[in-house]
């Protein structure tokens, strides 16, 4: 009994671990976003929280159960009852339309259903490429506001292929 005490005793039972992790997240039983990650650590501190410390990626689904859009990151956390995810480090989201934007950081906020950025980023579209420093979109990434634009840089898609 003293040796199973001993080994629990030095096991951070406030630590969670789990590889491959799909977590849905559902709006009157109909999905609305898949996150997946390869390592997914729970931490269950006075304010409890998720890192995805090998990468993540986010499907948001529309009304008829189609992916919407899709966001990767190297790296993200979510502070649990706070309704607020943060990704870092290449965090890309492309849009049902193949519209794609760049950019270090980029917080997610489901009670709002909006995803912003304070850093800079890219946004790529058919016909331009725009630079700015901060956005704010629709979490779906289909209506987007870029703040303190850098640039602009028209792209005759043609001459592309």
């Amino acid at each position: 009994m003293a040796e199973a005490m001993l080994i629990t005793s030095r096991t951070n039972v406030n630590i969670e671990t789990g590889k491959e992790v799909e977590i849905h997240y559902s709006d009157n039983g109909v999905t609305r976003i898949i996150a997946k990650g390869k390592t997914v650590t729970r931490y269950n501190t006075q304010k409890p929280y998720m890192e995805f410390s090998d990468g993540m990626e986010l499907d948001f689904f529309n009304q008829e159960g189609k992916v919407e859009s899709k966001m990767t990151a190297r790296y993200a956390t979510v502070v649990e009852n706070s309704n607020e995810m943060t990704a870092r480090d290449s965090v890309v989201v492309i849009n049902e339309k193949g519209e794609r934007l760049d950019t270090d950081e980029l917080i997610w906020d489901e009670q709002k259903k909006i995803i912003y950025s304070n850093s800079f980023v890219k946004i790529t579209t058919d016909d331009e490429i725009i630079f700015g420093k901060g956005m704010t979109a629709n979490q779906n990434f289909t209506d987007y506001v870029v703040k303190s634009i850098s640039g602009k840089i028209k792209v005759n898609a043609s001459e592309m292929e």
